[in-house]
């Protein structure tokens, strides 16, 4: 059987993200999970959340909390993980996560979604519209500036996928009235369901942060 490394920046097991996954990868592919937050109490994770200049990253807990943390406390965390998955035989892992980060030093081939999500967005993006999907408000202007390389206007709204398909479906409805082309999901944390509610509001295009990433694996494996 075919083994893939699932690196999350929140806590494994991520069973809203798994098994969407597996349904692109197929059933002999076997998913070691692992997290940058493993093994912390939310006391503890708090004491990572972002300052005022940080970079902000929104993930989960195990038991389904959202949680914000700062780019610069998961980076060496990610590593430790990336290392203890080397060390079981692991050489393809899956950052499940589209934020930036710096290059890993790591012998394995590491997908890193945003990259894959960027790339894909910008050959189809170009000269329209393009509605962005975040997590979190603090994020907008980092979003904006990535963005803005792949199509001719950016309009960003935040809508967590950890609160509610209702704050995600707010985000596609003044998207919807903002005459956007083309809608990215810029959060591993959407799920199928919420790219339902987007379509069905948008009318247009609408790009999934996993299931994109999830194909890129797939060939890959």
């Amino acid at each position: 059987m075919k083994k893939l490394g699932l690196l999350t920046i929140g806590q494994a097991p991520r069973v809203d993200l798994v098994p969407e996954i597996k349904t692109v990868l197929g059933e002999d592919v076997e998913i070691i999970e692992r997290g940058a937050l493993d093994g912390l109490t939310l006391k503890e994770v708090e004491a990572l959340y972002p300052g005022q200049d940080d970079e902000v990253l929104v993930t989960r807990m195990a038991d389904d909390t959202e949680v914000k943390v700062a780019e610069r406390e998961i980076f060496p965390r990610l590593k430790n993980q990336i290392k203890k998955l080397e060390l079981e035989g692991i050489n393809t892992i899956f950052l499940a996560c589209t934020g930036e980060f710096p290059p890993f030093d790591s012998a394995s081939l590491i997908v890193r979604p945003q990259k894959v999500l960027h790339h894909v967005v910008s050959s189809v993006a170009e000269g329209l519209t393009l509605g962005v999907i975040i997590p979190d408000e603090r994020q907008a202007v980092s979003a904006i500036k990535r963005w803005s390389t792949a199509a001719a206007k950016v309009i960003v709204e935040p809508g967590s996928p950890y609160k509610g398909i209702g704050n995600v479906e707010k985000a596609a409805k003044l998207l919807a009235n903002s005459g956007v082309d083309i809608v990215v999901m810029d959060c591993m944390g959407y799920t199928l369901r919420m790219k339902d509610v987007v379509l069905r509001h948008v009318k247009k295009p609408v790009i999934l942060a996993r299931s994109i990433a999830a194909k890129v694996v797939s060939e890959l494996l």
